[in-house]
């Protein structure tokens, strides 16, 4: 009977776990992107200086599973209102490796770029770099095929 129950419980866990698409973010603290603001990429000073801005603890939004932090309480209200409009494609997982069939590879916020008007992030510059020197618009089609093979 309690081996019945708790095979039953842990199947619903695992359902339940899975449910949300996953995000990239550190398994011990569960913060996304190492902490880097999703909203201030956005910014048009950020963008043309391709800077980064680390968040801080207490401008946080629980969203997706994980722990998303801001530099300023604006930030993370404008994440808190759309978060599809600010998080990164992929929910922060490296584009080019979705792209090469890799799988979801986590990132930290430090390597990224826009293609079109999505915030794409990157494990290393490299893969960076072939999106910017190759057609991004294919390996965007087979990050996207992938990513939804994953999530499904």
């Amino acid at each position: 009977m309690y081996k019945i129950l708790f095979s039953t419980l842990l199947i619903c866990i695992s359902s339940f776990s899975f449910a949300a698409e996953p995000v990239s973010m550190s398994y011990w603290n569960k913060v996304a992107i190492e902490g880097h603001d999703t909203v201030a990429y956005h910014d048009t000073h950020v963008r043309s200086s391709h800077q980064q801005v680390l968040g801080q603890k207490q401008f946080t939004v629980d969203w997706g599973g994980a722990k998303w932090r801001f530099a300023s309480q604006a930030s993370a209200d404008k994440f808190a209102a759309d978060p599809a409009r600010y998080k990164p494609e992929y929910n922060g997982h490296c584009a080019n490796a979705l792209s090469l069939g890799e799988g979801l590879i986590k990132t930290d916020g430090t390597v990224w770029e826009f293609f079109g008007d999505q915030l794409h992030l990157f494990y290393a510059e490299r893969g960076r770099q072939r999106w910017l020197n190759g057609d991004w618009q294919v390996y965007k089609q087979d990050a996207n095929k992938a990513w939804q093979a994953l999530t499904q």
